[in-house]
């Protein structure tokens, strides 16, 4: 923080502190390697949605995938790409590229069947 954003001491120690109450306290992240680890799957969930909104934004189809054999991909992250399993873990995957053929339709229910708005 000091070097890359430049940031003066006490703005540093104020961004520290919110950080550690947001772990410790806000969100107990640091009671277990899991729940560190859940949060951030979830962050990932974020990159994830931007990635898939600008693939189809210039036309590329993606898919995202949860349901994979997480010990076997991170063996090859491992093996074959000298990842840090120890550090690091996969939380989803996706696909790009092109469809070879049109999917189905899509049914969804109505707003009015699945939103109640309240004011």
């Amino acid at each position: 923080m000091r070097k890359v954003q430049k940031l003066p001491d006490a703005a540093i120690e104020k961004k520290i502190s919110v950080c550690r109450k947001f772990q410790e306290t806000d969100f107990q992240l640091l009671e277990s390697e899991r729940a560190m680890f859940d949060w951030a799957c979830k962050q990932t969930y974020i990159a994830l949605g931007n990635m898939m909104t600008t693939a189809a934004m210039l036309g590329i189809d993606s898919c995202p995938i949860e349901g994979f054999e997480r010990d076997r991909i991170e063996e090859i992250m491992a093996a074959d790409l000298g990842i840090d399993t120890d550090g690091f873990g996969v939380s989803c995957m996706v696909t790009f590229g092109f469809r070879i053929r049109e999917g189905r339709e899509k049914t969804r229910q109505t707003m009015e069947e699945i939103v109640r708005w309240y004011r």
